[in-house]
């Protein structure tokens, strides 16, 4: 999975002498950017990814544009071209309002046209509604702080924030639009947005499911900030392909919600935790936690039911890079056979494939280097490709030194034919430390985030493209210098317009083409 940034009053303050943007209008860019390319490499020519498309999900919004990793397969490809870097055109607006305004999960309107995006702004987690033109608010909904800010700040450990990936980043669009999304305080909630009667933009809450009663819930406050009870939010909520929804916590319970009934059934994982989202296909959904794979189902009364589990190597401890000790992605479907993830052996990670029908191993692929390879975000899939990037290094923003980054390396691992074991196709050294990275399937364009280390301490982020056949850079990008421009953990998402956005500490920055 990707991390999600709620940047509190406290991590604001630790910017420091770190330029505060306004409420609105420019992200202010940090120093060196006047001594830094602005654009390397060229043009790039398409040449399609080769793989069947993905499969829509009936009860979700249309493949590419309804969630974090673009659709239930979770295989963050996009059926649509990307930039192709003709006379690129970076564009940005601040969100943070004096404070951080990370954008961590965009997704776009079907009817609308117009970007449904979930964000922060300080301690709070916010709903945007966004033109995906000019990048300005239309409507926002304040949704409810997440219990780690509290503890981030009565404990002073920012870390209580950066492993906290529950507050609604994982939501999804259903085909009416509707954002569906559980926020901090249990509740799992339908929204539309539409004109009202003054011809304004707005959020509306058509349904509302209160789970409290299902979960523990003595959570931290600002009054109570530290109970004696447990507290265990849910961290992603998504529909399998009969209609259910389905939502799981950190604390490994795995829930059902009928929305027609309102019936609500739940299991739990004993002694696993679950920190990433999970896949939905025809046969089952996929869930991993910091032990095992799983492969489930809804049983007659909605209740989830595992189908098949698979331990992996977890390691002997946390990375540096990762939440916690365990895989740090969110399974992807690759075609209608495999379901693949990361495991997190001590020495080399490596991409596990396993069969979904009965959970029997394809391939265990090393990736990276000896004691320096981790990821914290979801595998790309399509085809017979997969595509992991190395996080190991980055932490989060404020760690991050200035002209630091991770240590990076990009590969490209292939299921053989007939599902006779896996190979890696080629390795980029493209450091994207922290980013869900992207593909278009029409273009054949890998997009990453990326930051080169530098000598002279300048923060320079580039939107990269890395062709899929290749490996090799196509182009990159500068979007802006500074800690305002770091994405701590967003992920980059391709548009339907085909304008790239990338999440970042100061806001949200689209990039697209104008040749």
């Amino acid at each position: 999975m990707r991390r999600t940034l709620a940047a509190s009053a406290l991590s604001a303050a630790l910017l420091g002498a770190a330029a505060v943007p306004a409420a609105a209008g420019a992200i202010p860019d940090g120093p060196g950017k006047g001594l830094v390319p602005q654009y390397l490499g060229g043009p790039a020519t398409p040449r399609p990814l080769a793989g069947k498309p993905v499969p829509a999900n009936p009860y979700q919004g249309p493949v590419g544009t309804s969630s974090m990793h673009a659709d239930s397969y979770a295989s963050d490809t996009y059926p649509f071209m990307g930039p192709l870097g003709r006379n690129p055109e970076v564009l940005n607006d601040a969100k943070g309002g004096g404070l951080p305004g990370l954008c961590s999960t965009v997704t776009f309107a079907k009817r609308t046209g117009l970007i449904v995006a979930q964000c922060t702004q300080g301690q709070n987690f916010m709903l945007r509604l966004i033109d995906p033109v000019t990048l300005k608010d239309l409507a926002t909904y304040q949704l409810p702080p997440r219990p780690s800010t509290v503890q981030a700040v009565f404990s002073g450990s920012l870390d209580k924030i950066f492993t906290d990936t529950s507050g609604g980043a994982y939501y999804y669009l259903d085909p009416q639009d509707r954002a569906v999304l559980a926020d901090s305080q249990f509740h799992l909630r339908r929204f539309a947005h539409d004109k009202g009667p003054d011809g304004t933009w707005r959020f509306t809450v058509t349904d509302d499911w209160d789970l409290s009663r299902y979960l523990p819930h003595d959570c931290a406050t600002w009054t109570n900030p530290w109970p004696k009870g447990e507290c265990d939010p849910i961290t992603a909520v998504g529909p399998d392909w009969t209609g259910l929804i389905w939502w799981i916590t950190r604390a490994g319970r795995i829930g059902t919600v009928n929305p027609e009934s309102g019936a609500v059934k739940m299991t739990r994982l004993p002694g696993e935790q679950i920190q990433n989202s999970f896949a939905a296909a025809p046969d089952g959904v996929s869930i991993v936690s910091d032990h095992a794979l799983y492969q489930m189902k809804a049983g007659p009364d909605g209740t989830p039911e595992v189908l098949w589990r698979e331990t992996y190597d977890r390691g002997t401890g946390r990375k540096p890079g990762q939440i916690d000790q365990g895989s740090g992605t969110t399974p992807t479907f690759l075609g209608d056979r495999y379901v693949a993830i990361t495991d997190n052996a001590d020495d080399r990670m490596h991409v596990i494939v396993r069969r979904r029908d009965d959970g029997g191993l394809v391939c265990q692929v090393p990736v990276f280097g000896s004691g320096a390879s981790a990821t914290d975000n979801s595998l790309i899939g399509y085809g017979s490709s997969l595509f992991v990037e190395n996080n190991y290094g980055y932490k989060n923003f404020f760690e991050l030194p200035p002209g630091g980054s991770s240590t990076g390396g990009v590969s490209r691992v292939d299921v053989n034919a007939g599902g006779k074991g896996c190979r890696t196709v080629w390795t980029s050294a493209e450091r994207s430390p922290s980013t869900v990275a992207k593909v278009s399937v029409p273009a054949g364009l890998l997009y990453l985030y990326t930051k080169d280390p530098r000598k002279d301490l300048i923060d320079a982020w580039y939107f990269t493209a890395v062709d899929v056949h290749t490996g090799k850079t196509v182009y990159k990008v500068l979007t802006g210098t500074g800690k305002w421009f770091d994405n701590n953990w967003a992920p980059v998402t391709v548009g339907p317009n085909g304008t790239a956005y990338v999440g970042v500490i100061g806001g949200l920055v689209a990039v697209r083409d104008r040749g």
